[in-house]
């Protein structure tokens, strides 16, 4: 049995080295950006944010975005903490609903902050 929020199986052993919790925000993308100066400008879209773990995000969207790009985020938590992360897209799927589900890791995200993902799942589970 998986529990919820904990990820995909593999063989019955968890491939997911932290906890995802649930998380309902909005991120509003204007620019996607690559190594090399790459850059996507006018992308204008909103990432609905569905999970959070201290490695990274998972969000939807009705755009299809390219694998292997950054963006800027503004995390929020709960209890208006917030942190800023730059986030690299490193998974997409194409959903029956003709919407795309993403995961994405955090990157050179500092320890004090990842710590707040727990902070926030230690609140979700006091409730």
């Amino acid at each position: 049995m998986i529990e919820e929020g904990m990820g995909i199986m593999n063989n019955g052993y968890e491939r997911r080295k932290y906890r995802r919790l649930p998380l309902n925000l909005t991120l509003g993308v204007s620019k996607l950006y690559k190594q090399d100066y790459i850059e996507l400008n006018d992308i204008n879209v909103d990432l609905e944010v569905v999970d959070i773990s201290k490695a990274g995000i998972g969000f939807r969207t009705q755009k299809e975005l390219p694998v292997d790009y950054y963006f800027d985020g503004r995390i929020e938590l709960v209890d208006n903490d917030f942190f800023y992360a730059v986030v690299k897209i490193i998974r997409r799927q194409k959903l029956e609903d003709q919407n795309y589900i993403y995961g994405a890791k955090f990157v050179g995200l500092a320890p004090f902050l990842a710590d707040k993902v727990d902070i926030y799942g230690r609140k979700i589970d006091e409730n």
